[in-house]
């Protein structure tokens, strides 16, 4: 299927417009617990739009993006966070303070976080689907690479959900087919999954969306509402008060509640979504981003757009820094976002002579995650990089990528053994000779020894994956964190690979 430039435009500047509507119609009810009747924006509207993280955190993204295009990965973006990102709360500070340490993502993500399961990086997942068009499978990459920062787990899950449905929802409008296709790219036990599912089935039972929040958060408990709670209201009982932090399945649920009992209607679904309290501004800002790229700018109602108008507004950026250029309104932001889609999508969009630029959208079931390896060159399907979560620790050059597994995390015991172990991928078509040195503290001792070689397999016939693992005994302790290297070379070859290693005694 093919889109014009026009028509994606459109769908681009309606994600922006809905995600700035949805997050000032749910801002004042965020953090609180209890259900509202909604039908318009209830903030002071002389303020215009009103400040939110969930829009600004993406034009950091939006900066690096341009400067690293499809290289653009965990690393790079963490990088970002500690330079441009002044916000420090919840799983922001955790993930900012884990980058600090050099720990890197996904470790980042879920080392000491009691937040790695909330809602601060789904709300991020629209920058990928907007350069990703009607591809979800490229969408998701970059959501992942995003989210494993400051995130793990559910959370992660929940950014996934959405990256996907969003790409997909440039060219597929049917809700039950988008929640589908969102619930495809991740696992089907996970408790994301679980509150999607509960938000469906209540639609189906016939009960009222006040009825169906009610069990959502019966069902997968959160705490979001309770840090400002019921406040004048009736306290409720029968609604439980989840794990501090564990807020991302059921405000996805909710998101899904607005969508369904909301019927696709933009006014109906942001208010409900909103009127369910918890992460309000969360949830009414990514349906409104979703409903606005299905139906385009021109068809999101007036009333919710002339009181705010093409103001961005921010609130987690430093914007003293003039390293990064803020976009000031929706249109700059959908103007830059639009320029650099190309750059993303690469061969699926192509610039033809009388029609100007085509883009070319999957459609379909090609619209789905697919589980099956199709080919002996296809090495990994999405579901094995979201498993690399959260021990995995990915690199990657021209010649070989690796991923440092963990095992079981980063703390460290002295004189227990701790063990690694190396994934590597052949990128050539040939083999090759790597040669593995660790640069440990010297009363550290490594089995099998601190030089090895490993024989990459060709990556064109059978598995270009190679395993080797190594065992460490630290000693010696006279510090509380540790950083060690891992220089990896091939034979004959210019490149060399250096990973850097953290440790916390523990």
């Amino acid at each position: 299927m093919e889109m014009n430039i026009k028509e994606y435009k459109d769908k681009v500047r309606g994600c922006w417009l809905g995600k700035n509507v949805g997050g000032s119609l749910g801002a004042p009810f965020e953090c609180v617990r209890g259900v509202f009747d909604l039908d318009f924006y209830t903030h002071d509207l002389s303020k215009g739009a009103l400040p939110n993280d969930d829009l600004d955190l993406q034009l950091v993204w939006l900066n690096a993006a341009e400067k690293y295009g499809r290289n653009v990965d965990a690393e790079i973006l963490g990088e970002y966070w500690l330079s441009y990102i002044v916000a420090n709360w919840s799983e922001y500070g955790a993930g900012k303070s884990n980058l600090s340490m050099g720990i890197m993502p996904p470790l980042s993500g879920w080392y000491n976080n009691h937040n790695k399961d909330s809602c601060g990086c789904f709300i991020r997942s629209e920058i990928w689907a907007c350069l990703a068009p009607g591809h979800p499978e490229i969408a998701v990459k970059y959501a992942f690479e995003d989210a494993i920062t400051d995130h793990s787990d559910e959370g992660v899950y929940a950014e996934i959900f959405c990256a996907a449905m969003e790409s997909a929802a440039f060219v597929e409008s049917n809700i039950d087919k988008l929640i589908d296709i969102g619930l495809s790219y991740i696992p089907k036990d996970c408790d994301i999954t679980l509150a999607v599912n509960t938000a469906i089935e209540c639609y189906k039972s016939g009960i009222d969306w006040k009825a169906a929040r009610k069990k959502i958060l019966q069902i997968v408990p959160g705490s979001f509402g309770m840090y400002s709670g019921y406040q004048d209201r009736e306290v409720e009982d029968d609604v439980p008060v989840g794990k501090l932090g564990y807020d991302a399945p059921s405000n996805i649920g909710i998101m899904i509640l607005g969508w369904k009992y909301g019927e696709g209607d933009f006014s109906k679904s942001i208010c409900i979504a909103a009127g369910c309290g918890e992460d309000g501004d969360c949830t009414a800002a990514t349906l409104g981003s979703i409903i606005g790229i299905i139906g385009g700018a021109e068809s999101l109602p007036k009333k919710w757009l002339d009181p705010i108008g093409d103001e961005i507004k921010t609130i987690s950026i430093d914007r003293t820094n003039n390293r990064i250029k803020v976009p000031d309104t929706i249109t700059e932001l959908s103007n830059r976002v639009c320029e650099l889609m190309p750059v993303f999508m690469g061969e699926y969009c192509k610039t033809m002579c009388d029609d100007g630029v085509k883009i070319i959208l999957n459609e379909g079931e090609t619209l789905f995650d697919s589980e099956i390896k199709k080919g002996v060159f296809d090495r990994a399907t999405f579901k094995d990089t979201l498993m690399k979560q959260p021990f995995g620790v990915t690199k990657k050059n021209v010649l070989f990528d690796v991923t440092v597994d963990y095992i079981d995390g980063i703390t460290i015991k002295e004189g227990v053994e701790k063990k690694l172990v190396l994934n590597i991928e052949n990128n050539l078509y040939k083999q090759q000779w790597l040669t593995v040195k660790w640069h440990l503290p010297i009363e550290w001792a490594v089995s099998p020894c601190v030089e090895t070689v490993v024989n990459l397999n060709q990556a064109n016939g059978g598995s270009a994956l190679n395993v080797a693992e190594y065992t460490f005994t630290p000693n010696g302790f006279n510090k509380g964190k540790y950083d060690v290297t891992l220089e990896i070379t091939s034979n004959g070859r210019l490149s060399k690979m250096f990973i850097p290693l953290t440790f916390i005694v523990g």
